[in-house]
């Protein structure tokens, strides 16, 4: 059965342990899961996360947000190493707040761009594939799930479209690395949402649900019946998230590209977006 989801950045950046009473808020208004993106390793005290999960009764997971340290596929063996630490981190610290699923462009720096030869993007590929072996292994040893999130090209030049990330997959080859979508990247550079998320098939585990400005879903272009009837194609059964950002948090306005308001409010965006979902779906 889906579960609807909302990520926190919809009203706050950096998530920490002082923001756990968004879990209250996002339960009163109908959700099922809460999405944490984990910015700083020492934001959050996730025993503490885990009791405002079982005192909810709200499922978890994890949003990795990678920052310029944070890269496999990086040519820097530090800046590796800092990307494959990061990730068994977020392994670990789901599997302490009860989740299982952690999703994101775990394959490179967010904001990095380069253009390659085919040569050269088959060694990325390769050295971005083994560092994601390691995190596998860790991710099986504790019974938790990665979901690569293609995204559009102003962000990353690596995986902007499901083929890419279903070509990275493959090559790490673990039950432990699966694939997600982002209706708003895709809308970007996909040619159809569809073919995309059938593409996906199985293998699909987690689908961010956002309209082509990130503002509340159903009120922009976004081909939603395609994706409604992709997602019932392929028997989904995971969770439709959405991710959105607040002009009230500076920092996060601007990475995202934010400089206006998006809905009336944020709890109007969340209540009328969960609303839109449900009844996509039903």
């Amino acid at each position: 059965m889906i579960k609807y989801g909302i990520n926190t950045f919809a009203w706050v950046s950096p998530f920490r342990t002082k923001d756990l009473y968004l879990l209250d808020k996002a339960k009163a208004m109908g959700y099922d899961l809460v999405e944490i993106p984990i910015e700083a390793e020492t934001d959050v005290d996730y025993a503490a996360a885990a009791e405002a999960f079982r005192r909810t009764g709200l499922e978890c997971s994890i949003c990795a947000v990678m920052g310029a340290s944070r890269d496999p596929a990086h040519e820097d063996p530090t800046i590796q190493a800092g990307g494959v630490a990061y990730l068994k981190h977020l392994i670990d610290a789901v599997a302490k707040m009860g989740g299982t699923t952690i999703g994101g462009p775990i394959y490179a720096a967010v904001g990095r761009q380069w253009q390659a030869t085919p040569q050269q993007r088959r060694r990325d590929l390769e050295r971005c594939a083994a560092n994601l072996k390691e995190v596998a292994r860790h991710a099986e040893a504790k019974g938790v799930v990665l979901a690569i999130e293609p995204l559009n090209r102003f962000e990353t030049s690596f995986i902007n479209l499901m083929e890419q990330a279903v070509e990275l997959m493959a090559m790490v080859d673990s039950p432990a690395i699966k694939l997600m979508i982002d209706t708003f990247h895709a809308n970007i550079e996909e040619k159809h949402l569809g073919p995309a998320i059938e593409l996906a098939g199985a293998n699909l585990v987690h689908v961010h649900a956002n309209e082509n400005d990130r503002g509340t879903p159903g009120s922009g272009h976004v081909a939603w019946p395609e994706v409604s009837a992709a997602l019932k194609k392929v028997n989904y059964s995971g969770a439709l998230v959405i991710e959105t950002f607040t002009t009230e948090v500076k920092e996060i306005a601007r990475a995202a590209a934010i400089w206006r308001p998006l809905a009336a409010d944020q709890d109007c965006l969340a209540v009328d977006g969960l609303a839109f979902l449900k009844q996509l779906m039903a």
